[in-house]
C-alpha cells in the first residue's frame, strides 16, 4: 500500500525525470557519435522528441496536482473569499471541460493511428504508442483536478481550492491588515 501511495504522489515526477534522463543520454550520444566517431545516430532525435512530449504532458499534470499553473492569484486573493472561491471554481470548471474535450479529440486521433498504423522512421515503432500521451496527459490532468477538489472538500473547504494552508493563512493575515 505504501508503494501505491508513493506512486500516486510521485508518478508524474518519475516519468518526467526518466524522460529528461533519456533526452540527456540521447543528445549526449548523438554529440559523441557525430563529433568523435563522425557517424549519425538516427534514433536519438526521435527518442528525444518523444520523451520531450511525454515530459511536457506529465509536467502539466504535475502542475495541476501542485497547483503551479499560471493563475492570477494576486487578483483572486484580493477578492472576498466567497467570490475568490467562485472565480477559481469557474476557471477550474472550464479547465475540466477543456480536458474532457481534449480527451475526446485525443481518442479520435488515436483511433486513426489504430486503424491506419504508421511506424516511426528511425525507431520503427507504431506511432499509436507514443501518441497515447495525449489521452494519458489530459486524463491525468482531469484526475488531479478532481483530486484537488476532493481534498479541499474533505479538509473542510478552507481557503481556495488547491491552496496550501500556509498560503491561505498568509492571505488571511494580509486581508486582516488591509481592513
Amino acid at each position: 500500500m505504501n508503494g501505491l501511495r508513493w506512486l500516486e504522489r510521485h508518478f508524474e515526477e518519475l516519468i518526467c525525470c526518466t524522460c529528461l534522463a533519456v533526452i540527456a543520454v540521447a543528445v549526449f550520444a548523438q554529440v559523441v557519435a557525430r563529433y568523435v566517431f563522425q557517424v549519425a545516430l538516427h534514433w536519438t532525435e526521435e527518442t528525444a522528441a518523444i520523451c520531450m512530449v511525454w515530459a511536457v504532458y506529465m509536467g502539466a499534470s504535475l502542475c495541476v496536482r501542485e497547483r503551479f499553473h499560471i493563475r492570477i492569484m494576486v487578483a483572486v486573493q484580493a477578492l472576498p473569499v466567497g467570490i475568490g472561491k467562485i472565480v477559481i471554481f469557474i476557471a477550474d470548471l472550464f479547465w475540466a471541460f477543456f480536458c474532457l474535450f481534449m480527451l475526446k479529440i485525443s481518442l479520435d486521433y488515436l483511433a486513426v493511428f489504430w486503424r491506419f498504423p504508421e511506424t516511426s522512421p528511425s525507431l520503427g515503432i507504431n506511432q499509436f504508442y507514443p501518441q497515447t500521451i495525449l489521452v494519458i496527459g489530459y486524463g491525468l490532468m482531469l484526475i488531479r483536478l478532481v483530486q484537488t477538489y476532493f481534498t479541499w472538500w474533505r479538509d473542510g473547504r478552507n481557503g481556495l481550492p488547491g491552496m496550501l494552508n500556509e498560503e491561505w493563512e498568509a492571505t488571511s493575515k494580509d486581508q486582516e491588515h488591509q481592513i
